[in-house]
């Protein structure tokens, strides 16, 4: 089966179509019931309170958990169970909760990783460095390095992002995501715990990346002004369901939403 890519969908068409989500661990329904789409060029954001089911959401949309019911459509493919290794390679890359980099590696080693699916050449040319093997990564370090210029991180490309700050890690976990360019891009929490200064530097680069790259933003965040000033739409999840889907303005006049977090008994 041949994998389409995001040039295979035109600008304002659907992108992802999820439909009639549900997905249990044992007794718990983690989802229930879910229904939205991502059209391409996007920014939409997933939100609602904690145990809400937003990351078992995006778990699902990437391949990692696999539902008992329901099934993802993705550039006009249906998927009843997405692979991870499909969904990157068809181009949804995404970023954690909690950073996942490899502490001791430098910035620049960290996003490179991000680029090892775009890397074709055999192992034996990769492990000497040598002929095609070089050339390509030479490429490779070249998009590497754009990405660094565009996050603004030159002065630590050579650090152990182990021993950078928490903000710090964050912008350079983006930056492996980037380096795959993904066509749908998973943000989990992308500011959590950072200060004011930080969530303002990371909510610019999300916009430049939805306008300069054109890249598809699929977002969880808990900072409602954040969500309000960066979003296009929302859907609104609370205990495994959904409770509301609509322009930032209509979700945050929906009462239902309203109860949910201020935490009125359902």
């Amino acid at each position: 089966m041949s994998l389409k890519t995001v040039a295979d969908i035109a600008t304002g068409e659907e992108l992802l179509h999820v439909d009639d989500i549900s997905l249990s661990f044992g007794g718990v329904k983690a989802i229930q019931d879910i229904s939205f789409d991502i059209t391409k060029g996007e920014i939409r954001a997933i939100i609602g309170p904690n145990g809400a089911g937003k990351t078992s959401m995006l778990n699902v949309i990437n391949g990692f958990y696999h539902p008992q019911v329901g099934t993802i459509t993705f550039l006009g493919e249906e998927r009843r169970k997405m692979r991870p290794y499909m969904a990157a390679c068809q181009g949804i890359s995404r970023t954690f909760q909690n950073v996942a980099l490899f502490a001791g590696m430098s910035t620049l080693d960290n996003i490179m990783a991000g680029r090892s699916l775009k890397m074709h050449k055999n192992f034996f040319w990769q492990m000497f460095r040598y002929g095609p093997a070089l050339n390509e990564e030479i490429e490779h370090r070249r998009a590497v390095e754009e990405i660094i210029d565009f996050l603004e991180i030159e002065p630590i490309r050579k650090t152990p992002v182990g021993q950078l700050p928490y903000g710090l890690q964050k912008r350079v976990e983006l930056g492996r995501a980037l380096a795959a360019e993904p066509s749908l891009l998973l943000l989990d929490e992308p500011m959590a715990g950072m200060n004011l200064e930080e969530k303002e530097d990371m909510s610019r680069f999300i916009i430049d990346v939805n306008q300069q790259f054109g890249t598809t933003i699929a977002l969880i965040e808990h900072d409602m002004g954040v969500v309000m000033d960066l979003a296009d739409r929302i859907v609104v999840l609370d205990y495994g369901k959904k409770i509301a889907d609509g322009l930032p303005a209509q979700v945050q006049a929906d009462q239902n939403v309203i109860d949910a977090y201020l935490g009125v008994a359902h």
